[in-house]
């Protein structure tokens, strides 16, 4: 190993962004094992380790890390597996910033460890080495259904299947992953690399996974539980109802939501040449949103060879994207007009985009969210010339799951009412977490729910069965 500045982070290899930026392969090139090893010492292995606190599945991080300044990546993915089941996925796109690395003592005089990259290199060394989780040594005979198979519904089967439950996973969608696979473009999350090979762990825990299954039309979740002979059902089937602004010229032609863009992108390959379904390639983008979404929008419009915009109605200090994001975006060359709001998009004759105009802003007193209140500046309006807008202003759940569940509660905002201590519905047998409670969030507190509802499951049918 080499000297290593306990203050500092050991530097991650990048590709550059010149490059970066016309290509989609993954823009952080991970550690090797001696630059591993390297950030691994720096961990100061605290008896009272405040990162685990800020995990939301709970990993023993200094354990693992202790076994990666030894050398014992094995034995570091063991630790790991125990409390995760996408570890190669978390690696890359939590936001280890506000969570685990916000909390690390180290970071108090120096930099916190880089604990998110230690977690990528031990699960990609895990593949490399074809290093797979352990499943259950028996089953117990119940069998559980879960909806969706993003990272909520990954992480529950995959904590059920260990308990030795017979789980199956019902996907709406032609592949496993969902936003992981049509969410993350491929340069921050690799499809083939990363998501299939962490859906293949999960699947060898014994785990089923029937695809093109729309819960709400090809089934029902009261014929999950009457019809099918499933005992509990966990709802994670995510948030993919895209929200709009409502301004003026929102119909036109060129104007889609971040949802619809990225799915056509990176699950059905819309930007080749050759495809059935082929997405317009625009040659001025403008992006409105300033979340990890808008920033997936903008990179991937600006691979595809547009100028992009991303209007933000705060000022950079308040834009919700982590900062990783944000700096990758700016390297690359997305132009960010902040303290900037659009109130009216223009089109041709043909109902074709041609731009958008906006209007400057200023930050007022804060509001329910904490942030101070974007306030508009009277006569500050101003154009940007653009043949594309892209809306990235979050989700909402489907109904069409609570539409179609007899006695299934929702909220004010379709979201599906679910306790935070068991993920229990109000209805019997019936759990659910991830975005299709909370709205839209991280995957990492979607996988945090997906745990909640295993164990919530676990409890109710183990007290289901008690003499």
């Amino acid at each position: 190993m080499g000297q290593v500045d306990v203050l500092k982070k050991v530097p991650v290899r990048e590709q550059d962004p010149h490059v970066r930026a016309a290509n989609f392969d993954e823009v952080c090139l991970g550690y090797n094992k001696e630059e591993a090893m390297d950030e691994a010492t720096r961990c100061m292995n605290c008896k009272n380790a405040k990162c685990v606190g800020g995990c939301p599945v709970g990993i023993n991080i200094p354990a693992f890390i202790h076994e990666v300044k030894e050398g014992s990546f094995e034995k570091a993915y063991e630790i790991i597996s125990e409390s995760s089941s996408l570890p190669a996925v978390c690696g890359r796109v939590c936001p280890q910033e506000s969570q685990c690395e916000g909390r690390c003592i180290r970071g108090i005089k120096g930099e916190p460890v880089s604990i998110g990259k230690l977690e990528r290199f031990v699960a990609d060394w895990a593949k490399e080495n074809g290093i797979r989780p352990l499943p259950a040594e028996k089953k117990n005979g119940h069998k559980v259904a879960v909806i969706g198979s993003g990272p909520a519904g990954l992480t529950c089967a995959g904590d059920l299947a260990r308990l030795g439950y017979d789980v199956t996973i019902f996907e709406a969608l032609h592949k496993p992953g969902g936003v992981l696979v049509y969410g993350i473009p491929e340069f921050r999350l690799p499809k083939d690399k990363v998501v299939a090979a962490e859906v293949e762990n999960v699947k060898s825990l014994g785990v089923k996974i029937e695809t093109n299954v729309i819960i709400g039309k090809s089934l029902t979740i009261d014929e999950l539980l009457t019809d099918e002979g499933f005992e509990a059902v966990f709802i994670g089937s995510g948030a993919g109802l895209p929200m709009f602004m409502g301004i003026p010229g929102e119909q036109a032609n060129g104007v889609l939501s971040a949802n619809e863009y990225l799915t056509r992108n990176n699950l059905m390959k819309a930007f080749r040449e050759d495809s059935d379904t082929p997405i317009v390639h625009g040659k001025k983008v403008v992006v409105v949103g300033g979340g990890n979404v808008a920033m997936d929008a903008a990179r991937t419009a600006l691979r595809l060879g547009a100028d992009v915009h991303i209007v933000y109605r705060r000022s950079e200090a308040e834009l919700p994207a982590r900062a990783e994001e944000v700096h990758h975006a700016k390297e690359e060359g997305v132009v960010f007009d902040l303290l900037t709001n659009p109130v009216e998009i223009f089109s041709d004759e043909n109902s074709w985009v041609t731009g958008i105009r906006c209007i400057r802003m200023e930050l007022g007193e804060p509001d329910a969210s904490g942030r101070r209140r974007p306030v508009e500046i009277p006569g500050s309006e101003f154009d940007i010339e653009c043949d594309t807008v892209i809306m990235s202003l979050g989700t909402s759940p489907n109904p069409l799951i609570s539409s179609t569940t007899y006695g299934l509660d929702v909220n004010r905002r379709k979201c599906i009412v679910a306790d935070e201590e068991f993920g229990k519905t109000s209805k019997e047998g019936v759990y659910a977490g991830g975005d299709a409670v909370t709205g839209a969030a991280t995957v990492i507190l979607a996988m945090g729910a997906g745990k909640t509802g295993a164990r919530g499951i676990h409890e109710y049918i183990t007290n289901k069965y008690k003499a």
